[in-house]
């Protein structure tokens, strides 16, 4: 499997459930083991976390604050536990699930709002309030989780060009361009998906021609285009993720593809899996290889290491992160180990 270290890991959890914050975890660099080296909960519930570059040197951690009124803050990981570097900053919108870094900026998919909100980053990192909100419009079918828009991620495509968001509320993904001197978000042009599927996260193929978008509300995948010139992204096919025999519902959480493209496994909570596709070679089909137990309940969130060889799921209700090493054959996570945190949400590595 290689022996290529992963650094460090963080884990973001939800501190409304039990959750200690943000726990930061060293990485081994043979097995993949994470060992826990202690937790912050400067802000509550940050459910999500991503990295970025600053124009002065290393990385800084960001994280959102899942709540009524949303913020993000903003860490200095440079000693052993993330080290807040200001007070953390209004999102100018409710629930934000998802961020991400494009072009300077630190953008947010905020889920209770409909929204998407972009805020300029300072040199050092330093998120600085809000330059734009985008506020998406539209419904779903389903009366209880589509009444009104709800943005669940947001990220630029690997061309740098866009910057798609997915909303669970209208059955759709939007694609904006960002102006980067005025910090501020476009439509551009937005793709419908089947009424009632509930899109939550989408990931992209390597090459750059393809996404994958799980829908929450059904469980499905469905597979795209993705045109960066034209930013145009057009659904090709679909794929049930629902394991034969199982009881019960499914809301499948995460997509990730694998670095050389050829897998694509997908979270499902309700039936505690991960579902293992087989891409073909141009991206744009796929089949179902197996279904995995992911070694706890719910996960929320499912990423791959920096070396490709490894997965690890954030099991939110069982309050765990299991990791896996990765057939490289086939494609099929096996289980290696487990370290309990509670109210899991993501794992990241810096």
């Amino acid at each position: 499997m290689g022996d290529r270290g992963a650094g460090r890991a963080f884990i973001g959890s939800f501190t409304s459930a039990g959750g200690r914050g943000i726990v930061a975890a060293e990485v081994d660099p043979r097995t993949g083991a994470l060992t826990e080296a202690g937790a912050g909960d400067a802000v509550p519930d940050p459910s999500y976390l991503a990295a970025g570059p600053t124009a002065e040197g290393g990385p800084v951690l960001y994280a959102v604050s899942e709540t009524a009124q949303g913020t993000v803050a903003a860490y200095d990981i440079a000693g052993p536990l993330p080290r807040p570097i200001c007070a953390p900053v209004a999102v100018c919108g409710d629930a934000p699930t998802h961020l991400a870094v494009a072009g300077g900026h630190l953008l947010t998919a905020n889920y209770g709002s409909g929204s998407v909100t972009v805020l300029p980053l300072a040199a050092d990192g330093t998120p600085l309030p809000a330059s734009a909100v985008l506020r998406h419009e539209g419904t779903g079918p389903d009366p209880a989780r589509q009444l009104a828009p709800h943005a669940h991620q947001v990220l630029p495509d690997p061309s740098g060009r866009w910057v798609l968001s997915v909303d669970l509320g209208t059955d759709s993904v939007r694609v904006c361009s960002l102006d980067a001197e005025r910090g501020e978000l476009t439509l551009h042009g937005e793709t419908a998906l089947p009424p009632g599927t509930g899109p939550r996260h989408l990931a992209f193929h390597p090459a750059g021609r393809h996404a994958y978008v799980l829908g929450e509300l059904e469980p499905t995948v469905t597979l795209c285009r993705w045109d960066a010139v034209a930013g145009a992204l057009e659904p090709v096919g679909e794929r049930r993720l629902f394991p034969d025999g199982a009881d019960g519902p499914a809301y499948p959480s995460a997509p990730v593809v694998s670095h050389d493209g050829r897998h694509l496994w997908a979270a499902v909570r309700g039936t505690d899996t991960i579902a293992v596709l087989a891409l073909d070679e141009t991206g744009e089909k796929a089949e179902t290889v197996a279904w995995v137990p992911c070694g706890g309940h719910w996960p929320r969130d499912l990423t791959l290491d920096p070396a490709g060889t490894r997965l690890y799921a954030a099991n939110e209700r069982s309050g765990d992160v299991t990791w896996f090493d990765l057939d490289p054959a086939t494609g099929i996570p096996h289980r290696a180990g487990s370290l309990a945190v509670p109210a899991a949400s993501r794992v990241i590595f810096v």
